[in-house]
C-alpha cells in the first residue's frame, strides 16, 4: 500500500473514530437506528450525489415505480466503488463489526463475520453473492420508498449506513428515514429521522435483539422514505453484504 493510499485510508478511519460508538449502541439498542454524524464533508455529500450523472460507475438502475419499491430511482455503484466509498465501508465496518457480534450473542446465534470486510465479502462470493451492494438513491417531488429489508442473499451483515448527500429544508421538504420495528404480541413502532446533509444513520438491516420476558428476542425491522414533498433528495446507502 502507498504512502498516499495510506493517508487517505487514515483519514477516513479518523473520521469514523470520531463517531461517539457508545451513544451509536445505545441508539441502536433503544430504536434501531443512530445519527453518525460527519461521515461526510458537504463538498465531498455534493461530489458523490453527482456520480449519478455518470451511469458507467453502477453495474444497474432500478425504477422503484415499475418494481413497485415506492416511486424514485436508484442505481448500484459497480465494483470496484469510488474511492472515497470504498474507504468510509472500510471504515465503518470494524466500528459496526462490535455490536453486530453483542447482538448476536445476546440471540444465541453464531455470528459468522470475520475482522475484516474484505474477508467478509470473500465468504460472500463463496456463497454465490458476488453483486455489489452500494447504492445512489435519487428521489423528486412526490416519490418514495417502500418498508423493505436489503437482505439479498443467506448471509447478511445486521447494520447498514445511509447518508444524507442534500440539505433538508432547503434542497428538498419532505423525504423522512422511516424505521418500523415489529414487536411480539404488540403493535409496530415507528421512528422517523431526517438526514442532514453529510451525516449518515445506522440502522438494523434485518432484526435486533429486544429484551421481554422470556429474555431476548429478534424484532424484524424494515425502513422506508416518507413522500418528497418538493425538491429532490438523495443518499447513499452502504451495505455491508454482497448479492446474489
Amino acid at each position: 500500500m502507498s504512502a498516499t493510499t495510506t493517508a487517505r485510508s487514515d483519514r477516513w478511519s479518523d473520521r469514523a473514530g470520531r463517531v461517539d460508538w457508545a451513544a451509536v449502541g445505545t441508539g441502536l439498542d433503544a430504536y434501531g437506528g443512530a445519527p453518525l454524524p460527519g461521515l461526510l464533508t458537504a463538498e465531498e455529500a455534493a461530489t458523490i450525489a453527482d456520480l449519478y450523472d455518470r451511469p458507467k460507475l453502477f453495474r444497474s438502475t432500478v425504477d422503484m415505480n415499475r418494481h413497485r419499491f415506492g416511486s424514485g430511482e436508484y442505481r448500484y455503484f459497480a465494483a470496484p466503488y469510488p474511492e472515497a466509498i470504498e474507504q468510509l465501508e472500510q471504515a465503518l465496518y470494524p466500528r459496526l463489526l462490535p455490536i453486530a457480534r453483542d447482538w448476536w450473542a445476546r440471540l444465541g446465534r453464531p455470528a459468522p463475520w470475520p475482522d475484516t470486510l474484505d474477508e467478509w465479502l470473500a465468504l460472500c462470493h463463496q456463497a454465490g453473492q458476488t453483486k455489489s451492494t452500494a447504492i445512489l438513491l435519487r428521489y423528486g417531488p412526490g416519490d418514495w420508498n417502500a418498508l423493505h429489508r436489503d437482505l439479498y442473499g443467506e448471509l447478511v451483515f445486521p447494520l447498514q449506513v445511509v447518508i444524507g448527500l442534500d440539505r433538508p429544508g432547503v434542497d428538498h421538504t419532505g423525504g423522512e428515514f422511516l424505521l418500523v420495528e415489529q414487536r411480539a404480541r404488540a403493535q409496530s413502532r415507528g421512528t422517523a429521522t431526517q438526514l442532514d446533509q453529510a451525516d449518515g444513520f445506522v440502522f438494523t438491516t434485518r432484526d435486533r435483539p429486544v429484551r421481554t420476558a422470556r429474555g431476548w428476542s429478534a424484532a424484524p425491522v424494515r425502513h422506508g422514505v416518507s413522500t418528497v414533498r418538493s425538491g429532490h433528495r438523495r443518499t447513499l446507502a452502504l451495505v455491508f453484504h454482497d448479492a446474489a
